[in-house]
């Protein structure tokens, strides 16, 4: 497979790193910006794009203060003939941020863009341009598709630390010039706050950049929002998005870790003073909104939801899964009938409908959490299910039943293509399913990969569970848990589709890009 070199890759990284020089802590995290200040308006967060089509895509800035966003685009980084944007007036009601969606856009190309912040009562009045590019999804197979996913980003106390150069696997991430991201949930941790620094086992110590919001955990409005600035102040990652557009999913540390709908926060944890986890949830879920650039869940947009299906051409569907708002309650899991399941009967159906359409070569199913590893609820005594497997072998059980429904719905629709891929338990593998080790065998082969941590606490792997029949082909995870990222492990995954052959090769590669791990896919096979 072969990509066109990224043009004017320099000019875009000008505009980031002068975003970079900019920021200061104490205005960039501040509760509100300072409407009082003279100048103009600053973009001192970056830039993103999401969810890109072949024709379209969301451009996402945030403001220091009131300002209409303007975006101008351009085929080449010399802007002669810029088509203008005129986005919303960014205010307090989205804490200044905001999404302008570019339509018409000439599919297959390199899209220059830069970001314009004007005072909304002086239009001649504007900020400095910030830059980006992306490129939109070609509606022919022969420049194939390659795109990366991880998950898990400042998780157990380790946040971005100077000292190693803060975020850097998102360096490596970008020299491979993916087409997209996929973030694959725990995008934020919300409810992890981080001290200024932590003792390490080789007798140095971790150092955090700190803020306010991060002191405690998150509960009010603001708290939440306060959790995503603070990944935007590390300069690799606003680098990346200036360069890579993304597709994201939440799971549960945006809100707090293995949260449910319904949940009540039992006394003992004297950390959160708001006990009704939906309470928690909304805010959570208003931040997230304002944060990303999601075509499904920005303001205003009619769906208000995280799943849906992003297709980037004839070689590939991407069908994004929500595991977390319509799950039912976290149990022992050894249900006859569980109707709800991990996903809720809508979006099961929406699945099921959604996955018989498509006429991609691959469809990948991103989830939130592994199917076949058994992931206990440590919140609540250990003894319930956070994810779908709870360590019983034998038939489905609880919400595998759910699993198995969509499983036997792939089979007997004949849908080919299908690969699962997840994040969320904190080290990287790779787990074939087949149904002749199976205890449930009424469905066809398929592979299952595990990315991620991005920057977070490393952990050992976890069991696996008989039902799907699952065989775990490699793995690699630290011995010891919460292994901090100054000691490694911490893992990104790449997925490459070869336009003429249609293959699809996976890489599990470590966070300076060293391959660990690859696996070829050929198309239209069965029990690869």
């Amino acid at each position: 497979m072969s990509h066109r070199p990224l043009p004017g890759r320099r000019a875009v990284l000008r505009g980031s790193l002068a975003a970079s020089a900019a920021l200061t802590l104490p205005t960039a995290l501040g509760a509100a910006p300072a409407f009082a200040r003279s100048g103009r308006p600053r973009a001192a967060w970056g830039v993103q794009t999401g969810d890109v089509t072949r024709d379209s895509g969301l451009v996402w800035v945030r403001s220091d203060r009131p300002a209409r966003m303007i975006v101008e685009t351009s085929a080449t980084e010399s802007f002669r003939r810029p088509h203008r944007w005129h986005g919303p007036v960014l205010g307090p009601g989205t804490d200044f941020t905001g999404t302008t969606r570019l339509r018409g856009l000439p599919s297959g190309e390199q899209i220059h863009y830069r970001v314009l912040l004007a005072d909304p009562d002086d239009p001649r009045r504007t900020g400095e341009p910030v830059t980006g590019t992306f490129r939109t999804v070609s509606a022919r197979r022969r420049g194939g598709v390659r795109f990366l996913w991880s998950g898990d980003l400042a998780g157990q106390g380790w946040g971005i630390n100077p000292d190693i150069g803060g975020y850097r696997i998102f360096d490596a991430m970008a020299r491979l010039d993916p087409d997209f991201f996929l973030f694959s949930g725990d995008t934020v941790y919300a409810d992890g706050p981080l001290s200024a620094t932590a003792p390490l086992p080789d007798g140095t110590t971790w150092r955090n950049i700190t803020v306010e919001e991060k002191a405690k955990v998150a509960e009010t409005l603001a708290e939440y929002r306060g959790n995503f600035r603070y990944n935007l102040l590390d300069g690799n990652l606003r680098r990346f998005n200036a360069q890579v557009p993304s597709i994201v999913q939440w799971d549960d540390h945006e809100v707090r870790n293995n949260w449910y709908p319904g949940q009540r926060i039992t006394d003992t944890d004297a950390r959160y003073t708001e006990k009704d986890v939906d309470v928690l949830a909304a805010r959570a879920r208003r931040a997230f909104s304002e944060y990303f650039p999601m075509s499904t869940l920005r303001p205003g947009a009619r769906e208000g939801r995280v799943y849906r299906v992003l297709r980037q051409g004839p070689l590939l569907d991407v069908f994004v899964l929500d595991m977390r708002t319509y799950r039912n309650a976290n149990s022992s899991g050894d249900q006859t009938v569980d109707p709800q399941g991990i996903l809720g009967r809508e979006q099961l159906e929406w699945l099921k409908r959604e996955l018989s359409r498509s006429r991609a070569v691959w469809k990948v199913i991103a989830a939130d959490m592994p199917i076949g590893l058994v992931v206990p609820d440590t919140t609540e005594g250990g003894q319930n299910v956070e994810a779908v497997a709870q360590g019983d072998p034998g038939a489905p059980l609880g919400r595998e039943l759910q699993i198995a429904e969509l499983l036997r719905f792939v089979k007997h629709r004949r849908i080919t293509g299908t690969v699962w891929l997840t994040a969320d338990v904190h080290h990287t593998s790779a787990q074939h399913y087949q149904p002749s080790r199976a205890a449930f065998d009424d469905f066809e082969p398929f592979w299952e990969f595990v990315s991620g941590p991005l920057n977070a606490g490393a952990f050992p792997a976890v069991a696996l569970d008989g039902t799907f029949g699952p065989e775990q082909v490699w793995v690699k995870a630290p011995a010891a848990s919460n292994v901090s990222p100054a000691g490694g492990f911490q893992f990104f995954g790449e997925v490459d589709i070869d336009g003429g052959s249609g293959e699809l090769t996976v890489r599990m590669r470590e966070q300076d890009g060293t391959v660990l791990f690859t696996r070829t896919l050929r198309p239209g096979l069965v029990g690869q």
